[in-house]
């Protein structure tokens, strides 16, 4: 991966961070490349169980980068969205950790996280109406399912930013802490995650993402389907005895 993309591991967590605080973290092929490249990895690797996406030097990301966007740059791929994961977000579970702008680009990049951590200076926006544009990475689309209606409208068709603790009351934020401790904190709550059986998580998220969509005749066989081989597993059974032995289970992810 190029440096414009740090990636490490803290245990079971998977840290990434866009490295191009001299752009504000603007989002060119090589970001691109390396968060697609990073969250496969995650999914790839079972000893990955959580994933935490952040930028440095004090910003999340400003969005594209439009002047590699000029010069014929795409942040984009065929049938998985911007970096890769807003069309097809990671099966495991990715915090993101915003201090100072996450905006356009930026801001669709958290909407693709499940959970989302917050410096208390953090800003947000999807100003593409300014410019006659539309926040097509999943913006206009996914805003509203995780706000209500008429706030994420008003987010969408003013382009207006908003604070921390207004994101936070509205229910795209889990958490805001001091400024500067967004990322450390984001990176706690992955390993209160991945501290959990790998399988009841997968089966967990997979549910609780999609459970939406499925017909109301099919939602509960749909659901069991998912759910069974997590019941039948060496790791459901660890997690009983573990439990019964008062000891903190191992798991195995089968």
């Amino acid at each position: 991966m190029s440096n414009e993309v740090l990636v490490e591991r803290r245990g079971a967590v998977q840290v990434i961070v866009i490295n191009r605080p001299e752009a504000r973290n603007a989002l060119n092929r090589a970001v691109a490349v390396g968060i697609r490249d990073a969250v496969d990895e995650l999914d790839g690797l079972d000893e990955l169980r959580a994933g935490v996406l952040s930028g440095a030097g004090g910003t999340f990301s400003s969005g594209m980068d439009l002047k590699a966007f000029l010069s014929g740059e795409v942040p984009s791929f065929p049938g998985r969205g911007l970096c890769g994961i807003t069309q097809t977000p990671p099966r495991k579970p990715l915090v993101g950790a915003a201090e100072g702008w996450a905006l356009a680009g930026g801001f669709e990049l958290l909407l693709a996280c499940d959970l989302v951590v917050a410096g208390a200076s953090a800003r947000f926006g999807v100003p593409e109406v300014k410019r006659s544009l539309v926040a097509g990475a999943g913006g206009a689309m996914l805003l509203a399912q995780r706000a209500p209606r008429a706030l994420a409208l008003e987010l969408l068709l003013t382009g207006d930013p908003i604070g921390a603790a207004r994101a936070a009351e509205i229910g795209l934020v889990n958490h805001v802490v001091p400024e500067g401790g967004a990322l450390e904190a984001a990176i706690e709550l992955a390993e209160r995650i991945a501290a959990n059986g790998p399988l009841a998580v997968l089966a967990t998220k997979q549910i609780a993402l999609q459970g939406g969509d499925w017909a109301p005749d099919q939602r509960w066989d749909q659901a069991a389907a998912l759910t069974a081989p997590v019941f039948a597993s060496q790791d459901a059974r660890e997690g009983a005895r573990a439990f019964a032995e008062k000891r903190a289970p191992v798991w195995q992810g089968r």
